[in-house]
C-alpha cells in the first residue's frame, strides 16, 4: 500500500522519538501493562481505555500526552457512516438503499452508476473506481470516476466513493443554506463535545477519507457514542436503528460494513483476504468479544468499539508492525 506523503510529513517529527524507550507508564490498572508494551514495542504513541464512560487506562509518548493531536488518516472514514444514519433519521436520505443518482443525476444515463446505493458506496462495493489510497481527489473529480465493475460485486478500498457522499450530502443540503462540516458539527460532533484538532479541507468540502486531527481522548467520545447505541448522557443523538446498518458485512467483503472494519473474515484494503479487520495473520480466527469493530487509519491509528463489553479504545501508533489480533486477545484477557 501505498503511503500518503502528507501523513508522512504530519508525522515526520514522531519518528525522532524513541516511543519504545521513552513512553510513560500507563496511569490505571496492572493488568493492562501487557497491552501497554505490546502497542509500544510496535511504535505505540498512545493508548486509552474507556470502560463505560470511565477511562480506566492511559498512556502517552512522554512528551505528547492525553492533549495532543494525531491525524485519523483513514481513522476518519467512519464519521461519513454516523453522518448517513443521522441523515436518514432526518430525512435527507430515505435509506441505506436509496440510489445515489436520485442526487447525483448526472449518472441516470449510466447502465451501472445508475444503479448505485449509498450502502454500496460506503461499504465500498459500489464498483466505482476507487482512486488511490492517500490521493483524495475534489468532490467534483470523485463524481466523475468511471464505474469498473456491476454495484455489489467486488470490494474496492480508497478514498473517491467518501468524496462522493461528500458530495451527495452537499447536494442535499443546499437548500437548507448548511455545509456539510457545519451539518457534521451540528448532528454529531457538537452534541457529544466532540472538539476536532483541525479537519482538512473547506467547510463546505470537508475531507471525508482522511480529513481529521484530534486527540485520544476526542476521537474516544465517538466511540462512545456508537457503544451506547448512539446515546450520550441520556439524550439520544442518533437512532440506534440506524448506526446498527453500520455493522453489517456485504457479499463482497464480509469484513467490512459501512465505514467500519468488523470482526469477520474478509479482505485488507488491497483487497487481500484476512481473517481479521486488517491484521496481518492469516489464519480465519476471529477475535473473543465477536462483536468488537473498528475504525482504522495508516500508521496503525486504531478506535475499537466492543459493544458486549461497554469498552472503546484509542491506539494511536506509527507504522510499527502492529497487529490487531495480537492487540486484541492482549486487551480482551486483561478485561
Amino acid at each position: 500500500m501505498k503511503r500518503c506523503k502528507r501523513f508522512l510529513i504530519i508525522l515526520a517529527g514522531v519518528a525522532a522519538v524513541g516511543i519504545a524507550a521513552s513512553a510513560q507508564r500507563g496511569t490505571g490498572s496492572d493488568r493492562f501493562d501487557a497491552l501497554d508494551a505490546y502497542s509500544r514495542e510496535h511504535r505505540g504513541e498512545a493508548l486509552l481505555i474507556v470502560k463505560g464512560e470511565k477511562t480506566i487506562y492511559e498512556s502517552y509518548v512522554i512528551g505528547r500526552g492525553g492533549s495532543f493531536p494525531w491525524f485519523l488518516a483513514s481513522g476518519t472514514k467512519s464519521f461519513s457512516g454516523a453522518m448517513c444514519a443521522a441523515a436518514i433519521e432526518d430525512g435527507l436520505i430515505s435509506g441505506f438503499d436509496e440510489k445515489v443518482s436520485d442526487t447525483i443525476t448526472e449518472w441516470k444515463g449510466d447502465p451501472r452508476r445508475s444503479k448505485i446505493t449509498i450502502r454500496q458506496l460506503l461499504s465500498l462495493t459500489s464498483g466505482i473506481s476507487s482512486g488511490q489510497i492517500g490521493s483524495v481527489p475534489s468532490y467534483a473529480d470523485a463524481v466523475r470516476s468511471p464505474s469498473i465493475a456491476e454495484p455489489g460485486e467486488r470490494f474496492a478500498y480508497g478514498p473517491v466513493p467518501f468524496q462522493i457522499f461528500g458530495e451527495l450530502m452537499k447536494r442535499k443540503l443546499k437548500d437548507r443554506n448548511e455545509t456539510v462540516y457545519a451539518y457534521l458539527k451540528r448532528r454529531i460532533l457538537d452534541p457529544i463535545g466532540l472538539k476536532p484538532f483541525g479537519w482538512r479541507g473547506s467547510d463546505a468540502d470537508p475531507l471525508l477519507p482522511q480529513g481529521a486531527s484530534m486527540t485520544a481522548g476526542e476521537w474516544a467520545k465517538f466511540g462512545i457514542l456508537l457503544k451506547n447505541g448512539g446515546n450520550w448522557n441520556g439524550k439520544q443523538i442518533i437512532a440506534k436503528r440506524y448506526l446498527d446498518e453500520l455493522v453489517k458485512g456485504t457479499n463482497a467483503n464480509p469484513g467490512y460494513g459501512i465505514t467500519f472494519w468488523l470482526n469477520a473474515e474478509g479482505k485488507d484494503p488491497a483487497g487481500r483476504p484476512r481473517g481479521l479487520m486488517v491484521g496481518s495473520r492469516d489464519d480465519k480466527r476471529q477475535v473473543r468479544g465477536g462483536d468488537v469493530y473498528m475504525a482504522a487509519g495508516a500508521g496503525d491509528q486504531r478506535l475499537y468499539v466492543i459493544p458486549s463489553l461497554d469498552v472503546v479504545v484509542v491506539r494511536f501508533g506509527f507504522f510499527g508492525g502492529f497487529d490487531d489480533r495480537e492487540f486484541l486477545d492482549l486487551l480482551i484477557k486483561a478485561l
